[in-house]
């Protein structure tokens, strides 16, 4: 597998992570501190609504929307916290939670849109080689880890580590820590048994709602979930930041200190890759191929949807080895702009159509690996006859659009706008409208210039046509600020 470089660039307001494979950037995080993620932060809430239709709760951990808590996600409290209630969690929920119960709760998913913060209350608290699982039993080995004989010696090693410790609860090896020894595991059970101590404590004498943990910045973040055995250098270009991530890996992961560095340098981090300009692309619908084809990829409130065409790729022998082809690069690089983009839930990717079976099979099976490699679980369907394949992709946060973005007022999102000719006949049908309810001896149009320029150039006839047939002077009059579908009509 080839090395890996992660770039951290620090402003007060802003973080955001280059991952780069290659000399190519493949994930783009961004966290802003005016809206800063909030999963993985761990809240005692107060329950403020039981939906037993939904099998549902809403629970308020101070936010400005109540969080949502299903059933399948509330499981037995054994964190022996005062005041905490034990369930059953094959009971009904109207059974296990009632209003004004308190709870502890992880967040699992960012509010997003006008949905809340998607909560669990099996608190998990993660650090480079292990999960901790407080008030629960067993330990396991990361289910990516398929080979039997390599789980059992890495459940042997976890239980060796365990064995030589206090803790109380479960353990998960991660799969970023497969390659750590006993040592490095009773770092990380110091480290995450000590943390779960100090949120009982506060969690036992504060009232609902409130913050118990937060979860670090992404920088630190960051290096705590990394699969170290893949990265060659860690920059960051904040004294302050590279001091703070500094100091976690100290505490749990000292062998890797010497791979993360500060970057002193005064031209910014990003420009070793060209980073400015790979993020301002995948803003943009169309992705390029190398072969001349491309991608338009859409996003929608339900879903999003991928387009593949051979633009200007003609091939070299036929149109099905073109086709071919084209749909096995678009494969390659759909993967890449998923986890670029952050684009999660529904996915439907219409590919051209192939005539031959091996290569609908060959462009599967690029996809999944390419997919494979992605931190975000994704699961793919089969080709459709109409070469349409559904992805659906974990999605715990907003995509790089929405973080970057805001919907234009002028389209109000739809990506095309009103004409000028459509406009001004929209104009035509209101002026007529107000003649016939208001007798005036003058009417006023006001609108934008661009339209303004149309109604007394290309449509002056019209104009003229429609003064004559509500005997009256028409007026038109430009106004800054007045995008292309805005109007006026008054009469005078």
């Amino acid at each position: 597998m080839m090395p890996e470089e992660i770039l951290v660039n620090f402003t007060p307001c802003e973080t955001r992570v280059a991952v780069i494979k290659n000399g190519i950037l493949q994930k783009i995080d961004v966290e802003r501190s005016r809206n800063a993620s909030i999963t993985g932060n761990i809240y005692l809430g107060v329950v403020v609504r039981v939906l037993p239709g939904m099998q549902a709760a809403f629970v308020d951990i101070g936010l400005e929307r109540n969080a949502f808590l299903h059933a399948q996600d509330l499981v037995p409290s054994q964190q022996k916290i005062p005041g905490l209630q034990q369930s059953d969690p094959k009971a009904d929920i109207a059974s296990l939670l009632a209003e004004g119960q308190r709870i502890l709760v992880k967040v699992v998913k960012n509010p997003m849109g006008r949905k809340g913060a998607r909560l669990t209350s099996q608190i998990s608290l993660p650090s480079c080689n292990l999960v901790y699982l407080p008030g629960t039993d067993g330990m396991r080995v990361a289910q990516s880890v398929q080979d039997p004989e390599c789980r059992e010696r890495l459940l042997q090693r976890l239980k060796e580590a365990v064995g030589n410790s206090s803790a109380d609860g479960g353990f998960i090896l991660r799969t970023a820590g497969v390659s750590a020894s006993v040592d490095d595991m009773q770092s990380d059970i110091r480290f995450l048994t000590g943390m779960w101590d100090r949120m009982r404590r506060k969690a036992s004498t504060s009232e609902p709602p409130a913050l118990i943990h937060q979860d670090f910045p992404l920088s630190v973040r960051t290096v705590r979930d990394l699969a170290w055995e893949n990265i060659e250098k860690v920059r960051v270009d904040s004294r302050e930041m590279f001091e703070q991530m500094h100091q976690f890996l100290q505490e749990v992961k000292p062998g890797v200190l010497d791979r993360i560095e500060h970057y002193p340098d005064a031209s910014p981090i990003f420009d070793l890759y060209g980073i400015e300009d790979e993020i301002q692309k995948a803003l943009n619908r169309k992705v390029m191929l190398k072969s001349g084809g491309y991608l338009v990829i859409e996003r929608t409130e339900a879903m999003t949807t991928v387009d593949i065409n051979t633009g200007s790729f003609v091939g070299r022998r036929n149109l099905e080895e073109t086709i071919f082809r084209t749909n096995l690069e678009a494969a390659a690089v759909l993967a890449r702009q998923l986890r670029l983009r952050n684009l999660g839930g529904i996915i439907i990717v219409d590919f051209i159509d192939m005539a031959v079976a091996e290569h609908s099979a060959q462009v599967m099976r690029t996809l999944e690996h390419e997919l494979s490699r992605d931190e975000n679980k994704a699961q793919v369907n089969e080709m459709t006859a109409l070469g349409l394949v559904e992805i659906t992709r974990k999605r715990t946060r907003e995509s790089l659009e929405e973080v970057l973005t805001e919907v234009c007022p002028s389209c109000d999102g739809r990506g095309s706008r009103k004409s000028r000719l459509t406009t001004c006949y929209e104009i035509f049908r209101e002026t007529l409208r107000t003649a016939r309810a208001v007798d005036a001896q003058e009417y006023l149009i006001v609108a934008s210039q661009p339209v303004v320029d149309w109604l007394q150039g290309e449509e002056a006839a019209g104009l003229a046509d429609l003064e004559a047939v509500i005997g009256r002077k028409i007026t038109v009059r430009a106004k800054a600020g007045y995008d292309q579908e805005q109007y006026d009509v008054a009469a005078m």
